[in-house]
């Protein structure tokens, strides 16, 4: 445990990751959070005649950092981003920097200088896409993404002196933007909810799953798992050592600091409730930066290297040893009850993983890790003294086309009675499309209409080596082939039995399917194997076009509603307030006929407001859902070619949605250009 440096009680609501410190006077730090009646609240201990003020914001608060973004200007700006708009705020002089409208919102906010640019920005992520503005409000960058944005940092991840963008986001992966170019993505587990810097090239991570851990460049150097979330990250050099440990808010009250390095936990502490946010100034004036802690009730505890509570070493390595025994032993046995629980049917679609010894040997029990596949990473398969045999079949579900490494430990014995086992461990990589199977190529009034096409000149040979590499191959494979020039494949989807076929011939590639996302997929893989930096291909998905199409006239639409809709808040109040004013003004006349008619309007009116409300949400949700519809249909539009030019290609896409033109997007969707 830790003893705090100080402690202190603000008495309001936090809400969990909106934290932020910024020294918007240039020198004192100021603790500010977000509260739950989306207000800013500001504490500022260098002025205790008037240490906390507010800022009201009119919509639901989703993002907060502060940070320097005017040039040679050392006071900090607050950047607050809401479900559909983004506040630049100047504190010190209590006047907004820029406000602009964001259709997308907010979900994530960096500072810092990107590789092209001289001076800081402000890069938002919200719903599938990347924004950048300049202090002047200005757009420099819009780009889009995978899936809804969690988390976004500023780095010099590949340490060549320029700034790349990492982003965190829904669909399990991080990536790491260079001029709004993707130039790499890991895949986690489930969603990236945090992310956070370390020097030289390494950064952390937080899932929701409640995984922590740490990267260097794109090698994964360590993580744990608990059962709780995460709701913040921060670095900070708790133990005086010159380097900066992670620190980790916890959704139970927890809050721990462990080594950059190994992961080992030497600092951790418990507040009454839940962690709202974590943040490093010097908050108390001592001259040096303390580790402030502040839970979702408005709790405060700071902490700085006096407060590691000394103990005995070997009775602290003990303790950490026996913990760590019990950490271990208690999976291995839940991993056993569950597995004994559970029946052994084998679920359909799947990949089968088949283990057997190749003599009377028994497979006594089977343990398989593998990420995102089971619940809890690692999956156990004893069967009972009935059903063992010298063979088991364990399905796997990879929920996506992602590269998967399945370690297996095997114990094996003589026989049943047996209680000395032999235990075997090997690893097996999953391809990526492990989850499509090769069939026969089908009569041509069976291919799918929808394709791309584009010219390779490449050996057959290397298509078969592509082909290995990432799809589970048969033993008599249905590819057709002469060896030469002619090359041709069917996959079918374990997921929805879609059929996509690729042929290659007469050095052009072809490539039909209605799924553009698993296209794309395609395309890249072949990009990335062959070596290409170069694809210029044409394609044509007519279904895509019309959903694009739909989803375009939909935001429209509910853009209109959304403007009716306030409207009729807005008259709804303005009558509201005269009613109040005439209620008043009877009360005071002695007239409760009419005051009590007043009242009444003013309930109905309410009522009236309150389900306008409900409506307008409902009304925004379906808006954000459209809007990630159509950002995803032009990032995998954008990925059916390989080029330098992706950055004006998505320009385009943008500007062609906007004005609703229609023959620039097929235009776009077919070849890439106008």
């Amino acid at each position: 445990m830790a003893v705090p440096l100080f402690s202190l009680q603000l008495r309001h609501s936090i809400i969990p990751q909106l934290v932020t410190m910024g020294k918007y006077d240039g020198s004192h730090h100021c603790l500010t959070a977000a509260t739950s009646e989306n207000k800013i609240l500001i504490h500022s201990p260098h002025r205790p005649e008037k240490d906390i003020s507010y800022l009201n914001i009119n919509q639901k608060i989703t993002a907060l950092l502060a940070g320097k973004v005017i040039p040679n200007d050392e006071k900090d700006i607050l950047v607050v981003g809401t479900v559909g708009s983004v506040l630049a705020y100047n504190v010190d002089l209590n006047s907004d920097l820029f406000f602009k409208e964001i259709p997308d919102g907010v979900t994530a906010i960096a500072i810092g200088k990107l590789n092209f640019m001289k001076d800081p920005a402000i890069v938002i992520g919200g719903n599938c896409s990347i924004q950048a503005f300049d202090y002047k409000g200005n757009e420099i960058l819009w780009t889009v993404t995978g899936d809804n944005v969690r988390s976004i940092i500023v780095m010099d991840i590949d340490l060549d002196g320029s700034n790349e963008l990492l982003v965190g986001s829904d669909d399990y992966e991080i990536r790491e933007f260079k001029d709004d170019i993707i130039v790499n993505e890991i895949s986690e587990t489930s969603s990236i909810c945090s992310l956070i810097s370390f020097s030289v090239g390494r950064f952390a991570y937080a899932l929701d799953n409640g995984t922590v851990g740490i990267y260097d460049k794109f090698r994964r150097v360590w993580r744990v798992k608990s059962k709780s979330s995460v709701n913040f990250l921060e670095k900070y050099d708790l133990d005086g050592d010159g380097k900066e440990e992670l620190i980790t808010g916890w959704s139970n009250g927890k809050i721990d600091a462990r080594s950059s390095i190994t992961g080992e936990v030497i600092f951790r502490d418990v507040l009454s409730n839940s962690i709202a946010g974590v943040v490093v100034g010097d908050y108390i004036r001592a001259g040096k930066c303390q580790l402030i802690v502040i839970s979702i009730t408005g709790e405060i505890r700071g902490y700085d290297n006096t407060s590691l509570k000394v103990e005995s070493g070997v009775q602290t390595n003990i303790i950490h040893d026996l913990l760590q025994k019990r950490q271990i032993l208690m999976s291995e046995l839940n991993n056993y009850i569950k597995a004994s629980n559970e029946g052994q049917g084998i679920p359909e679609p799947c990949v089968l993983l088949t283990l057997s010894t190749n003599n009377s040997m028994i497979l006594k029990a089977v343990t398989v890790f593998a990420e995102g596949i089971f619940e809890d990473e690692t999956h156990v398969v004893h069967p009972n003294r009935e059903s063992s045999s010298s063979e088991l079949k364990i399905a796997l579900v990879p929920p996506k086309d992602i590269l998967l490494d399945i370690h297996i430990r095997a114990f094996v014995g003589s026989s049943v009675d047996n209680d000395q086992f032999h235990v075997f461990e090997l690893t097996r990589q999953l391809p990526k499309f492990s989850m499509y199977l090769l069939v026969s190529y089908p009569e041509i009034e069976d291919v799918p209409k929808s394709f791309v096409k584009f010219r390779l000149v490449e050996r057959v040979q290397r298509l078969d080596l592509w082909l290995s590499q990432n799809f589970i191959v048969p033993q008599k494979t249905p590819v057709k082939t002469n060896g030469q020039d002619f090359w041709k494949i069917a996959i079918s989807s374990l997921r929805d039995s879609s059929l996509t076929c690729v042929t290659f011939e007469k050095e052009m590639m072809f490539i039909y399917s209605a799924n553009i996302s698993l296209t794309a997929d395609i395309v890249q893989t072949l990009a990335s194997y062959l070596n290409l930096d170069q694809i210029d291909s044409v394609a044509e998905f007519p279904k895509i076009l019309d959903d694009l199409w739909e989803n375009i006239q939909s935001v429209k639409t509910l853009q209109q509603n959304a403007v009716k809709l306030n409207v009729s808040i807005a008259d709804s109040s303005t009558l509201l307030k005269n009613l109040i004013v005439q209620a008043e003004d009877f009360r005071l006349l002695d007239d409760m006929s009419n005051m009590e008619k007043c009242l009444n309007d003013i309930f109905h009116i309410d009522k009236q407001m309150i389900q306008n409300h409900q409506v307008t949400c409902e009304n925004h949700e379906q808006l954000l859902v459209t809007l990630k519809k159509i950002n995803t249909i032009i990032q995998n539009a954008s990925r059916l070619r390989v080029n330098n030019n992706r950055t004006d290609t998505i320009t385009s896409y943008r500007q062609a949605v906007a004005s609703e033109n229609m023959t620039i997007l097929k235009k776009l969707i077919e070849s890439g250009n106008k």
